[in-house]
């Protein structure tokens, strides 16, 4: 029966031995996630944005972010470890060792009448005839009268010092940490036992399996519907014009599965009629397109309803069901535009390029709905290519104002962000009427945006120049700064209800031909790995090209500068065309600011191969992500020649928008000859 307790005993520790092996770790891991986000979340503080309530930090909303089924689940947990703690504290009892010196209360080495008159004297506190409590009656029995014997009978005594115990050598007791009704295997216990072992074994592995295979058989590893990402390559087509780009968006499997209900209807009728102006009607025909509009998928007509409510800032006008309905699309809308990005730069040619056009036209999609710009706002007009939608996105600007302060000569965004902070602060008094508090908004908000500038170099290692079917690198350094000083920082973006972090698309492309040779996402907000990974980059280029480790050394350490300055390597390898002169952009676009991109034009030379010793059938390098990279290597030359770049267009009816620039030369150690936030487009469907 001891044993049997003793056993019993043994359950607690497993159970909190179990439960404490993830927890401990699982708690660590998300206190450290949650301290990285807490120094990650530099928000824009102008008006607008404190406003919105995105970033207020109210009790109620400190609440409800931490009352996940995740967290609540950690803090039950925790709550029965330490309830497992005290009972095992209080309630478990240690094994004592037979010490009868001690239970005596005697010294070691006591006489035989030191050892009787310690004897006589407990008896009269414990024996039964004495005391009759029953407790009394066991430590006299079991503890008292087994002490005396070890150290008065001789036989007792001889196994008392041979085997530390009066009865002699003991057996050796094995503990199981199961509860004492099931180690009584007869009945009813032994069928528990049974299903306890059929259960964590067999049934709970089982469980977790088709758990993790129905959804692994349903998403990505981006957490996106695999008839999502079928359904976007399907659509996904080179003339992909990005006013098309909305119409394969939408068509998202998980906005497919949001419901249309009834009382959707009347919200809906009445949102049509606000935003009918952005669904690119044919307005000669007005009554059969909204007809025609109507009859689509009801599910695909509520999410573009939805979307274009999100980006004329109509989602005041929406029902509460509706908004909830927007809000889920909203928060599913980064992942879905990343991976519809991915479907435009994988290889779809024969030379592993990607698409151009449709690319350009998903980045500005993710541009507008985060800053809640309209995309006819992107139309051409006046001195900007951008339009009006750049304006847009400061706090306190409406297309009136736009329209006041290009009476003034400032017709671009440009025109604006060069003026002077006193200079910007007075015209925006004078001319748009806005008053020192509006200013100083706007100002913040222009301190906020990004500035980007490139270096980039396009060679093969350890060869002069580039011969047709070298596999090149391309190296770029791509550096962002702010007027604030700061590196990492959450856009300006109150009317996207949720935290969104800037994201940046490196493309090299030949605009000509709408082709991607290269592409890679960047972030900024993690510098760390960034260290990481320009060290080994360079690092193995130093290596590669037989450089000493002295050099290695320097240039790794000048690396690591560059990244804490804020800079990202960005490196490639790809296979270089046929021999031939190509004019190359490089773009750099952001995904949550509006004319903030950059791009610089590149003046490239692929040599005829005649290189002794070729080699042949060299592999095609792949980077991380969907890309196999073909490459060029930049040479300088003395003429000039021209190249066709696309403008972003969002109607049909409008004609074709072609800027024929002059490219300059870039040299081959990718000096910038050309900035500025253009966007390429291209023509439309």
């Amino acid at each position: 029966m001891a044993a049997s307790e003793e056993n019993s005993a043994l359950f607690p520790i497993f159970i909190l031995t179990i439960m404490a092996l993830p927890l401990v770790p699982y708690t660590i891991h998300r206190l450290c996630r949650a301290a990285s986000k807490k120094t990650k979340s530099i928000h824009c503080p102008c008006a607008v944005c404190l406003r919105s309530g995105k970033y207020r930090k109210s009790i109620f909303k400190r609440i409800s972010n931490f009352s996940t089924y995740s967290n609540i689940t950690v803090v039950l947990l925790w709550i029965v470890m330490v309830g497992l703690v005290y009972y095992i504290k209080h309630v478990n009892h240690e094994v004592q060792v037979f010490e009868p010196f001690s239970i005596l209360g005697l010294e070691p080495g006591a006489s035989d009448s030191e050892i009787r008159k310690a004897f006589r004297k407990l008896s009269i506190l414990y024996h039964p005839d004495k005391n009759p409590d029953p407790e009394a009656h066991k430590y006299f029995v079991e503890y008292i009268s087994k002490a005396h014997q070890a150290l008065t009978d001789p036989i007792s005594r001889e196994n008392f010092e041979k085997y530390g115990h009066p009865d002699g050598r003991q057996g050796l007791q094995m503990g199981i940490a199961l509860p004492q009704f099931l180690l009584n295997i007869d009945g009813a216990s032994g069928g528990v036992l049974l299903l306890g072992i059929v259960g964590v074994c067999i049934l709970l592995p089982l469980i977790m399996a088709v758990i993790y295979l129905s959804r692994s058989s349903k998403y990505s590893g981006n957490y996106v519907m695999h008839h999502t990402v079928k359904t976007y390559y399907y659509f996904m087509k080179p003339s992909l014009a990005p006013s098309k780009v909305m119409d394969v968006f939408i068509k998202a499997a998980e906005y497919l599965e949001i419901p249309v209900r009834r009382s959707d209807e009347e919200p809906l009728q009445k949102l049509f009629l606000l935003v009918r102006s952005e669904l690119n009607l044919d307005l000669k025909n007005i009554k059969q397109e909204q007809a025609k509009f109507w009859k689509q998928h009801p599910p695909l007509v509520k999410a573009e309803l939805l979307i274009q409510a999100q980006l004329t800032r109509e989602s005041g006008e929406l029902s509460p069901a509706l908004l909830r309905d927007l809000r889920r699309m909203l928060e599913l809308a980064p992942r879905l535009l990343e991976e519809l990005m991915k479907m435009a730069i994988i290889p779809h040619t024969s030379q592993g390029h990607g698409w151009l056009r449709p690319a350009i036209g998903v980045v500005e999609l993710s541009q507008s709905i985060v800053q809640a710009v309209p995309l006819s706002a992107r139309k051409a007009s006046g001195g900007s290519t951008e339009g009006v939608a750049p304006f847009l996105q400061l706090p306190h600007f409406s297309e009136a104002v736009v329209k006041k302060i290009a009476r003034k000569k400032v017709r671009s965004f440009e025109d604006l962000r060069d003026m002077t902070p006193q200079g910007r602060a007075d015209f925006l008094t004078q001319v748009a009427g806005f008053s020192p508090a509006e200013s100083e908004d706007v100002e913040t908000v222009l301190e906020m945006m990004p500035t980007i500038t490139m270096e980039i170099t396009c060679e093969t290692e350890g060869e002069e120049g580039i011969q047709e079917g070298d596999i090149a690198t391309m190296q770029a350094w791509v550096t962002l700064k702010r007027g604030n000083g700061l590196t990492v920082a959450l856009p300006h973006a109150p009317y996207f209800p949720f935290q969104k972090e800037e994201n940046y698309w490196l493309l090299l492309a030949d605009p000509v031909s709408s082709e991607v040779w290269v592409s890679q996402k960047i972030s900024f907000t993690d510098e760390a790995t960034a260290v990481t990974a320009a060290s080994k980059a360079i690092q193995e280029s130093k290596e590669g090209s037989g450089t000493n480790l002295k050099e290695i050394s320097l240039a790794v350490k000048a690396a690591v500068e560059k990244v804490k300055g804020g800079s990202r390597l960005v490196m490639g390898k790809f296979r270089a065309p046929a021999e031939g002169n190509y004019n190359l952009t490089c773009y750099c676009l952001c995904d949550s600011w509006i004319g903030c991109d950059f791009k610089m034009s590149m003046k490239v030379r692929v040599l005829k191969q005649s290189r002794a010793g070729m080699r042949v059938g060299a592999g095609v390098v792949v980077e991380e992500g969907p890309v196999v990279e073909d490459g060029v290597e930049e040479e300088e030359e003395e003429e000039e020649e021209e190249y066709d770049d696309y403008e972003s267009e969002y109607s049909e009816d409008e004609e074709e928008v072609k800027d024929v620039k002059k490219s300059t030369d870039v040299v081959a150690n990718g000096q910038d000859s050309g900035s500025g936030s253009d966007r390429s487009g291209g023509e439309e469907d």
